[in-house]
């Protein structure tokens, strides 16, 4: 998929990921300090680096549907559309995150919402091997099914 959207000869949409990638990995890591008891002020860090990671997950979330629109082919945009379903889980689970952490004083996670921020992380690492995949000419076998099974 060739990217509309450029910026001296450089897609946006890759340069806009690794934002919140960055911001939501550090959030997981000062949220595992919190918990193993360091001072409050690191879970107010990871409150924080999830509100950024989601405003730069917005950006690229952006840049990523002006690309999808481009697209003619039937089969990438199934696949890109699969991508940027990803995309957004992963930044609906943050903003479920980060809403629940908005009642705490101390913006800080518990157990269940670090595992809960573990498991986006996950997904946003999945997405983006997926996306490298992609990008390197190959696709895997779960891709390859969803273009070749239009139902119909």
């Amino acid at each position: 998929m060739e990217s509309r959207l450029k910026i001296a000869g450089q897609a946006v949409q890759p340069i806009l990921v690794m934002f919140p990638l960055g911001l939501f990995a550090m959030a997981v890591i000062f949220d595992l300090a919190n918990l193993l008891g360091a001072p409050a002020i690191v879970g107010s860090l990871a409150y924080w680096n999830v509100v950024a990671g989601l405003v730069g997950g917005v950006a690229a979330a952006t840049a990523s549907a002006i690309d999808l629109g481009f697209v003619r082919r039937a089969d990438t945009k199934r696949i890109g559309v699969l991508r940027a379903l990803l995309n957004m889980g992963v930044l609906i689970l943050f903003a479920v995150i980060l809403m629940v952490r908005v009642g705490d004083p101390d913006r800080e996670a518990g157990v269940g919402l670090f595992l809960l921020e573990v498991l986006a992380l996950a997904i946003s690492g999945f997405g983006a091997w997926l996306s490298g995949e992609l990008a390197n000419g190959r696709m895997p076998a779960f891709a390859r099914a969803a273009v070749d099974n239009r139902g119909y």
